[in-house]
C-alpha cells in the first residue's frame, strides 16, 4: 500500500495541473501583534506573487499558523486538498498549472534568475533570521514578546525558547551563526550591491515584466523598510542603493495601491525604523 504522502503527493500532483479555484486561503500569523521579520518578508513575497499572476486568494489569519503549515514555515496556501508552504514551492505548484512570471527568458536567463533567488534567500532571510533570534537587543525588545504574545505562560517562554534554538542550529549550520553584526550587515551590503548591478535602471530584474525574482526581492525589501527595529541600520544598508529602493516603490504602487496594501503601510522615511 503506497504511503500516506506518497498519496498526498500525488494528489498535489494532479491538483496541480487543474485551473487555479476561487476559494484560495493563503495562511500567516497576525501581523500586527505576532509576526516577526522573516516570516513577514516571505509573507509578502509570496503575496506579491500571486498579485503578480493575477490568482485570487483570501489571506487568512491564524496564532497558530506555523502549526498548521507542513513544513513548519509560513505562508502556506491551501488550494483544494492540497497544502503548500514555502514561496519557491508555491511558484512551482503554480507553474504546474500553466501560470509563470518567467516563461518568456530563456534558458540562460533562468537559471540566471534562479541564482539571485538563491542570493536573496540566503543572505536576506539568513540574516532576517540572525537579526531576529541571535541579536540580543533585538531578540528582547521585539522577538521574545511578539512571538510568545499568543500564548499563555509558561508555553509563551518554552515556545520561543525551543523556536530559538532551532533558528540557532540552522544558522550553525549554513555557517552564519558565527558572524559578527558587522559582518552579517557586510553580507546584506554585499549582497545589495550584487541585486542592484543587475536591476541597473531598468523597471524590473528582467525588462518591463516582474519574474518570481521582483516579487521575492521586493518581499524582503518592503518588509525591511517598513519594519521598526531597535537599530535601523539594516535597513540604512538597503537604502544606500536607490535603484532597489525605486524597484519596491514600482511593485507596491502597481500591486497594493490597486487591490489593497497587506497591512498598514509605515512608509520610506528613514525615521520610520529609528
Amino acid at each position: 500500500m503506497p504511503s500516506e504522502l506518497v498519496v498526498n503527493s500525488w494528489n498535489c500532483q494532479v491538483t496541480g495541473q487543474e485551473p487555479w479555484p476561487d476559494d484560495v486561503q493563503l495562511y500567516q500569523p497576525y501581523e500586527t501583534e505576532q509576526i516577526l521579520l522573516p516570516d513577514n518578508a516571505n509573507c509578502l513575497a509570496v503575496q506579491a506573487f500571486l498579485k503578480m499572476c493575477d490568482l485570487k486568494y483570501v489571506v487568512e489569519y491564524r496564532t497558530n499558523a506555523e502549526e498548521m503549515s507542513p513544513s513548519g514555515r509560513v505562508p502556506f496556501i491551501k488550494c483544494g486538498a492540497c497544502l503548500i508552504s514555502d514561496f519557491e514551492p508555491i511558484t512551482a505548484f503554480v507553474g504546474n498549472k500553466g501560470i509563470s512570471l518567467s516563461a518568456h527568458l530563456s534558458e540562460v536567463q533562468k537559471a540566471d534568475m534562479r541564482a539571485f533567488m538563491s542570493l536573496v534567500t540566503t543572505v536576506f532571510g539568513n540574516a532576517e533570521n540572525y537579526i531576529t533570534w541571535l541579536d540580543n537587543s533585538t531578540y528582547c525588545q521585539i522577538t521574545k514578546p511578539r512571538y510568545g504574545s499568543v500564548h499563555p505562560f509558561p508555553l509563551n517562554h518554552l515556545l520561543c525558547y525551543l523556536k530559538r534554538n532551532t533558528v540557532i542550529k540552522k544558522l550553525s549550520v549554513l555557517g552564519w551563526a558565527d558572524k559578527t553584526l558587522d559582518k552579517v550587515y557586510a553580507e546584506v551590503d554585499k549582497g545589495c550591491g550584487a541585486l542592484s548591478d543587475r536591476l541597473e535602471k531598468s523597471k524590473f530584474f528582467f525588462g518591463d515584466q516582474p519574474t518570481e525574482l521582483d516579487a521575492l526581492v521586493f518581499g524582503h525589501i518592503y518588509t525591511i523598510l517598513t519594519t521598526p527595529l531597535p537599530n535601523n541600520r539594516l535597513a540604512s544598508t538597503i537604502r544606500g542603493y536607490p535603484n532597489l529602493i525605486n524597484h519596491c516603490k514600482i511593485i507596491e504602487k502597481q500591486l497594493f495601491d490597486c487591490y489593497g496594501r497587506p497591512r498598514k503601510s509605515i512608509g520610506w522615511s528613514s525615521t520610520n525604523n529609528n
